[in-house]
């Protein structure tokens, strides 16, 4: 990966005015030195400026002219997931670094396409899995290898939403609309950081919605190489859900709001044994500053791509098996 110029920030163009943009990433570019905004793009320009004027930043109508700027070293794209491979591809072409929401595209074969791109233009492409950097589950990891619920035996996740309003984004299938590509892909992603790569999937079922042409819900069954499985859940039909489990010889330990924990939260972990129930109080930390921290490392040549372009190919392949083998009720 061609490494950024050290002691200035990443200077980062937005494509898109979603509100994950507005509500978590741009306020975290702002207060992270490592970064800053330097162009919003937008179909329409009233809503670039509209965030330009919030966060900083040139307001660009169009997310090409954005691309053609010399002033951004590195593009987030904050597009639906069907838009994720096209803009990501012309940005790596633009020379661009790429922070794409999660996932990085909604199959396979986009995810190969981008990830041969990023190697070949010397870019480093980037999915926007910000629960994976926050401290919270390196805690947990550490529980796990001191021994605190003995050796893992069994791992369960859940994500759920409630109905979301009619129009919603997340509804529409032309644009990688489902509740697999949106909730589910937390859940696998999970399932990879605490049981490795080395996973495949065993059985799932996804929940239709006819009229829509998308999934409501499902469930899937993975299994790692060494027989330990990971049973998840996740919905857009169900009362707020957002945890982890890990079952082990000794004991049981839990996590919740596991994915989505405001900077202030101070996340507990409850580790349950024969001699009784512990809670264990974390430190609040900030997952979206974290992400923009180590893309901004990334992006100056200080990670190795190799193992991380492994882990995202491997999860979008899971993501295609749960969709290809699932029974649709």
């Amino acid at each position: 990966m061609a490494p950024q110029a050290t002691g200035t920030p990443l200077r980062i163009g937005v494509l898109g005015c979603g509100d994950i943009a507005w509500r978590h990433t741009l306020p975290a570019m702002v207060r992270v030195p490592d970064v800053a905004p330097a162009a919003v793009a937008s179909r329409d320009l009233a809503k670039a400026e509209r965030f330009a004027a919030e966060y900083g930043g040139v307001p660009v109508e169009g997310y090409e002219n954005l691309l053609a700027r010399a002033d951004v070293d590195a593009v987030y794209i904050a597009l639906p997931a069907g838009l994720h491979h096209e803009w990501a591809l012309r940005a790596l072409k633009a020379g661009k670094h790429v922070l794409v929401e999660k996932p990085v595209t909604t199959t396979l074969a986009e995810a190969e396409d981008l990830v041969a791109t990023a190697e070949k233009c010397g870019r480093w492409l980037m999915d926007g899995f910000m629960f994976l950097h926050h401290s919270q589950h390196a805690a947990v990891r550490a529980l796990l290898d001191e021994g605190a619920i003995g050796e893992p035996r069994m791992f369960s996740c859940a994500f759920g939403i409630p109905p979301r309003p009619a129009g919603d984004v997340r509804y529409q299938a032309d644009l990688g609309g489902g509740a697999l590509l949106d909730v589910g892909v937390y859940t696998v992603r999970a399932a990879q950081l605490f049981l490795g790569d080395d996973l495949s999937v065993v059985g799932s079922m996804l929940q239709r919605d006819e009229e829509r042409g998308i999934d409501l819900g499902g469930n899937a069954l993975l299994c790692s190489g060494d027989g330990v499985p990971a049973e998840l859940s996740f919905s857009f039909r169900s009362g707020y859900r957002s945890m982890y489990a890990i079952w082990g010889s000794k004991g049981r330990l839990s996590l919740h709001r596991a994915f989505t924990p405001p900077a202030t939260l101070r996340p507990m972990v409850r580790v349950t044994r024969q001699s009784g129930t512990e809670e264990i109080s974390l430190a609040a930390d900030d997952q979206f500053g974290n992400m923009l921290r180590a893309f901004a490392r990334a992006a100056r040549g200080e990670t190795e791509f190799g193992p991380y372009r492994d882990t995202v190919l491997h999860h979008m392949g899971l993501i295609d098996e749960i969709r290809s083998r699932a029974r649709w009720v």
